[in-house]
């Protein structure tokens, strides 16, 4: 079985540091890169395209509202066409940058509010869905399994790539568990590895209460700005190679290509 690690990188900012950036792009197969709306810039967007080249990491544009004081994650209301400008741009400004190392912009992942609204609102994933369409129906729709984006994804044509976290508990009704809750976090490596490996051999989400939601899983997130982010990346990849299962960028996973 085929699985994906992938990680939202690039996201220098007063929020978060990139130091970890350079080893996570060694451990993982896919980089979700701040397009500078929520985070980054072209300095720290030039040296993720390249490292993460060299390491033959695909590369995914992650934007974001334009929102960089709250690193993204403040709930905004816009309208379709801002939406679709939002996704559109920011796509584009990933896209010429990779266009200087002749590589590609292979998936669209949405950061923040912009992701966490769009798992639960089909109208705004849509509108996001649409637009992804609009600049090339063969990107890859990186989004949490069983949400809204899911669903609108598919109604797109989209080549839907479902995720789960590593790093993260989930509730019962499959959304992550809110971070202002003291239990929003896994922090210890070897829980992360443990919860990845009964979702991934389970094809279930497993939420804090103890139920399991069934689902699809294509790719394993790990949120590169987690106190133990460099361990849990490192801890999980073994894991999952021991598992038997064969890591691979997205963009080279066979169902996408």
């Amino acid at each position: 079985m085929e699985i994906n690690i992938n990680c939202d990188l690039g996201e220098k900012s007063k929020h978060h540091s990139i130091k970890n950036d350079p080893i996570l792009l060694s451990i993982v197969n896919s980089a979700n890169i701040a397009c500078g709306y929520h985070a980054g810039d072209e300095a720290t967007m030039n040296d993720t395209v390249k490292i993460s080249k060299n390491n033959k990491v695909s590369i995914g544009a992650h934007p974001s509202f334009n929102d960089p004081e709250n690193f993204g994650r403040k709930r905004l209301n816009l309208n379709p066409k801002e939406i679709n400008e939002l996704i559109i741009n920011q796509y584009n400004i990933l896209q010429n940058i990779c266009n200087k190392y002749d590589e590609k912009v292979t998936h669209i992942k949405p950061h923040g509010a912009l992701n966490n609204m769009a798992c639960e609102n089909f109208e705004l994933a849509r509108i996001i869905a649409k637009s992804i369409y609009e600049i090339d129906k063969d990107l890859i729709f990186l989004v949490p399994t069983g949400s809204e984006m899911v669903k609108a994804g598919k109604k797109q044509n989209l080549k839907i790539a479902s995720e789960i976290f590593a790093d993260r508990n989930y509730e019962d009704d499959g959304n992550l568990v809110s971070r202002s809750k003291p239990n929003a976090l896994i922090t210890d490596p070897d829980i992360a590895k443990k919860h990845i490996i009964k979702m991934v051999e389970n094809q279930a989400i497993n939420c804090y209460s103890g139920k399991q939601i069934p689902c699809e899983i294509d790719s394993v997130c790990i949120h590169g700005d987690g106190v133990s982010a460099l361990n849990t990346a490192k801890t999980i990849k073994l894991e999952l190679i021991n598992n038997k299962l064969e890591l691979k960028a997205l963009n080279k996973m066979k169902k996408f290509i």
